[in-house]
Order: structure tokens, then C-alpha cells, then sequence
């Protein structure tokens, strides 16, 4: 397994190269860029911005180990409103396109969401509803995933949506194809489950994985903290992993290192390599 960084987990204002130089120092392979309004890869990157992030990336001695985007959360693929929907399949088709261009195979994607907690006056969609949308944004994209050899990486995210390892099985397993997976989350699992089940039943479905730990009796998103201080087993979720035979990227996602690193916001990223290298070395 390698181990990558995802851009969330520094500072926003740092530069795209403070991050890249942070993280390679800390010991990180891989680094998972943002697809976002604006910065190094946006809606609107050309060509030559896209080749000049990538050799960047490679400078510092890292490898771009996926795509992740926060755009879904202000574009619900489900939404009751079509124009919603459409800039949905929009950034999802871009997502693939700037993928592809980048030499990244696997992009990460919030499938819709039935309603969510953290955004205020969020809307609720009726999960039915939501269920057959879905689909339909997925199955749109698959063209365009095979054709760029992509795979579109379904994330476990608080969504009220695909609730269990089983519901996500059979979602991904609707669609026939090796260009839908998972993108999971074994932080985000917690909340409602076990991340060691959904490795287990999700098997090879499973594309990436991030990397978040949780406390359950904070039950809100304060209750992401770093690795190894939170409830997950990692023992149980190492042994899984070693038991589907994964052998890819795990991103860590860290939340924002500020407030709660104000002073040495770095120290965020090496204490999350020195974690990670320790977690894998459990249940060898």
C-alpha cells in the first residue's frame, strides 16, 4: 500500500508548492489534488496548467495518487432542480477529463446526497428519488470513463445516501462495469458501522481509500481527529484491506489543521506520515 496526502489536510493559504514540499519532507509518495473553482487544477485548466501542476508534482518527488473535488456539495447530482443536476454531470465529466490528462486513473465522487448535516438549509431529497438520480449520473459518465480508462470512485461521505456496505455493493455492481468503484472512506464509516465490514463485503470494488480517524461520542464532524486517537480499529481494518489483497493509494484526509494547529500547522502533516506508517504496520 502506498501512502499519499490529501490538499484538504493543509492550510488554505499555503501555495501549491509549500504543500507539495511539506509533504514529501514528511515522508508521503503520493499527493491527492482538488478539482476547484479556482488554483493549480480548475474547471478551467488548459492544457499547459495541467502538464506544468503534474511536472510540479513530479519535482518534488510525489506521484498524483487521485482527483479528489468538494464541488459536489454545492452541486447536489440528485437535486430536485435539473440545473442543479446538469452542473453535477458537468464537474463529474471534467473531474474524468482533468483526470485523464493528469495520468490519474481513479477520480472521487459524492454520488448525491439525501440531505447534509454541515451544510446549512441543505436540501432533502427523497432517498427513492435520489436513488434512481443517481444512477442516472453515474450511467451518463460511463462513456466518458471508458473512453479515458477513469474510474469513477464513489465515496462514503455523510450524504444520508448508500448507507451500508451492502446498499454501496449493489450500486456499483448495477452499473456492470470495471469503471465504477468505491472510493472509501474508513473515517467516515464509523459514524454509522464498521470501515473493516465494508472492506470485507466491497472487496475489489474498492479503488482508493482514504485515511480519517473518529470519536463517536462527539457524533458531529468536531469528532474527526487524528489518527490513531479516534475508534476505528485499525488492526481489524489493516487486516481487511491484507485480505482483499489492496495494494494501492491511501490517501490520509486530515480536517483543516487550523485552529487546531495554529502554531505548527506541519506538524499536522508529519504526525499523520509517522501515523501512517505505523498503521500499516498492524496485523502483519
Amino acid at each position: 500500500m502506498k501512502k499519499s496526502i490529501n490538499i484538504w489536510s493543509f492550510p488554505g493559504d499555503w501555495d501549491f508548492k509549500r504543500k507539495l514540499s511539506v509533504a514529501r519532507e514528511a515522508g508521503f509518495e503520493g499527493f491527492e489534488p482538488e478539482l476547484a473553482e479556482s488554483g493549480p487544477i480548475h474547471l478551467g485548466s488548459s492544457a499547459d496548467e495541467l502538464a506544468a501542476a503534474k511536472m510540479l508534482v513530479e519535482n518534488y518527488g510525489l506521484a498524483l495518487s487521485g482527483l479528489a473535488t468538494g464541488l459536489y456539495w454545492g452541486a447536489n447530482a440528485v437535486s430536485d432542480d435539473p440545473m442543479t443536476r446538469q452542473r453535477a454531470a458537468e464537474i463529474l465529466h471534467r473531474q474524468i477529463e482533468l483526470a485523464a490528462a493528469l495520468g490519474i486513473d481513479t477520480v472521487l465522487v459524492v454520488p448525491g446526497a439525501v440531505g447534509v448535516d454541515f451544510i446549512p438549509d441543505a436540501e432533502i431529497v427523497p432517498y427513492d428519488s435520489a436513488y434512481e438520480r443517481a444512477r442516472a449520473f453515474i450511467q451518463n459518465a460511463l462513456p466518458a470513463a471508458e473512453r479515458h480508462r477513469v474510474c469513477i470512485g464513489i465515496e462514503n461521505v455523510w450524504n444520508k445516501f448508500l448507507l451500508s456496505p451492502l446498499e454501496m455493493r449493489d450500486f456499483i455492481d448495477s452499473f456492470h462495469s470495471e469503471w465504477v468503484g468505491c472510493y472509501l472512506d474508513v473515517g467516515n464509516a464509523l459514524a454509522t458501522g464498521y470501515p473493516e465490514h465494508w472492506i470485507r463485503i466491497l472487496g475489489r470494488r474498492i479503488k482508493r481509500v482514504h485515511f480519517k480517524d473518529y470519536r463517536r461520542a462527539v457524533g458531529s464532524v468536531a469528532g474527526f481527529v487524528d489518527l490513531l486517537s479516534g475508534d476505528i480499529r485499525w488492526p481489524e481494518v489493516m487486516r481487511e484491506l491484507r485480505a482483499i489483497g489492496y495494494t494501492g493509494w491511501i490517501a490520509a484526509e486530515m480536517i483543516p489543521p487550523v485552529p487546531f494547529y495554529k502554531h505548527s500547522p506541519e506538524t499536522l502533516i508529519q504526525n499523520t506520515a509517522r501515523a501512517m506508517e505505523a498503521i500499516f504496520t498492524l496485523a502483519e
